[in-house]
């Protein structure tokens, strides 16, 4: 009986998925069918545990595990049909062959494999599921502009870590519809949003106003709603910036639509950061990659601190130097500012508010409340509304 040496081998001869071979589950899972074939039942159960003890720290279902790490895995031909290219008829069929053999490694189940080991006592099992590996990696391929590839087509919002584009596991799960108030200016946001995702001129956009207006929260939001249409989010910190042109080179033939997101930009005058931030708003990126755009926040409508002393400098042109700092702001095709609302504004976040978190206290009595809890914090914002709302729902669990 030829066993599992068949399938093994062919496993060992992948060319497109051959990093498979890198994934840990997927290699002890080829040296567990190799145990059982070698007839030394103490290997085979050494080799068959250990695989699923590696298994389990992910999930319990072996065909689930193969198809995530098959749709997730970033290779040769999944990099062409990003960039629009011809695969090629010997492409395609090799990639026909590996998936079938994929497929049926993930459908062997764990009652085989056991009842091969010369064993009676318990051995732990995993599960399997009849799925039609070639069907769903076909729809992946033509949707590819949507799910992406590789660590794209999981995650949604990225970080920039020593150099590296890397995924946060648990983002900020803010929606569009938790927003309450500045509908038109996040309309505008959505809009330029739309447009990039429609692979339409773009601009990059700078979210500017008050504290605790909701202007992070916009982008945040967008993101959030949108990662099912193939946008992504990168956040930046600003002493990051020298880091978007390597972004730019990873990400610009990606199918999928960026946003670059610098969170409370501003600048002192003598910031190295402002030269390389002007550069990129002068064209130097757009020109580059029409995947992507730059939403920036800040508090402040000028980007560059600027003093009174920096006016009485020697410089014999200094009315240039200071244009060009006061001006980086204008480099944003679109500026959306989010303004400190009036007391009409704030009491109708309150009450969208408190009927989202059932506020059982009259709405009168909320209001009233609000105002002077506001006056407490120092001011109106979205962002007291919500912390007064918080607070009132926990006096009334109380």
């Amino acid at each position: 009986m030829d066993g599992y040496r068949k399938i093994t081998r062919q496993a060992e001869s992948l060319v497109i998925f051959r990093s498979l071979h890198t994934d840990s589950v997927f290699e002890s899972f080829l040296e567990t069918l190799r145990a059982v074939d070698s007839d030394n039942t103490d290997k085979a159960i050494e080799k068959y545990c250990e695989f699923v003890a590696l298994l389990y720290n992910s999930t319990d279902n072996l065909t689930e595990y193969f198809l995530r790490i098959m749709l997730e895995n970033v290779n040769l031909y999944m990099l062409r049909k990003g960039e629009g290219k011809e695969t090629g008829r010997h492409l395609d069929e090799c990639l026909a062959n590996e998936l079938s053999v994929i497929e049926t490694l993930a459908k062997i189940p764990a009652s085989e494999i056991i009842s091969k080991i010369d064993y009676d006592e318990f051995l732990p099992e995993y599960k399997t599921e009849n799925l039609d590996f070639s069907q769903i990696y076909a729809d992946r391929v033509h949707h590819i502009d949507q799910y992406g590839y590789g660590i794209y087509s999981r995650y949604h919002v990225f970080v920039i870590k020593n150099g590296k584009i890397l995924p946060v596991e648990y983002p900020d799960d803010i929606s569009l519809d938790q927003l309450s108030g500045y509908e038109r200016e996040r309309q505008e946001v959505i809009d330029n949003t739309l447009a990039l995702l429609k692979g339409k001129p773009a601009n990059n956009v700078l979210l500017y106003g008050d504290c605790g207006t909701g202007k992070s929260s916009t982008v945040k939001a967008i993101a959030n709603e949108y990662c099912s249409q193939g946008l992504r989010l990168i956040e930046l910190k600003k002493k990051q910036l020298h880091e978007i042109p390597a972004i730019v080179e990873t990400i610009s033939k990606n199918p999928l639509k960026f946003i670059i997101f610098i969170d409370d930009l501003s600048f002192t005058e003598d910031d190295d950061d402002f030269a390389a931030l002007k550069a990129i708003l002068e064209g130097s990126v757009s020109s580059t990659a029409s995947n992507l755009a730059i939403y920036a926040t800040s508090n402040r409508r000028h980007l560059v601190r600027e003093t009174f002393s920096a006016r009485q400098g020697d410089e014999i042109h200094f009315k240039d130097t200071m244009q060009e700092l006061l001006s980086l702001s204008d480099r944003f095709g679109l500026t959306v500012t989010f303004q400190k609302p009036d007391k009409q504004l704030y009491l109708s976040v309150v009450e969208d508010l408190a009927k989202r978190y059932e506020i059982k206290t009259p709405i009168d009595e909320v209001k009233e409340k609000a105002e002077v809890f506001a006056l407490a914090r120092g001011g109106r914002s979205p962002r007291v509304a919500k912390q007064f709302i918080e607070y009132l729902k926990g006096c009334e669990e109380r």
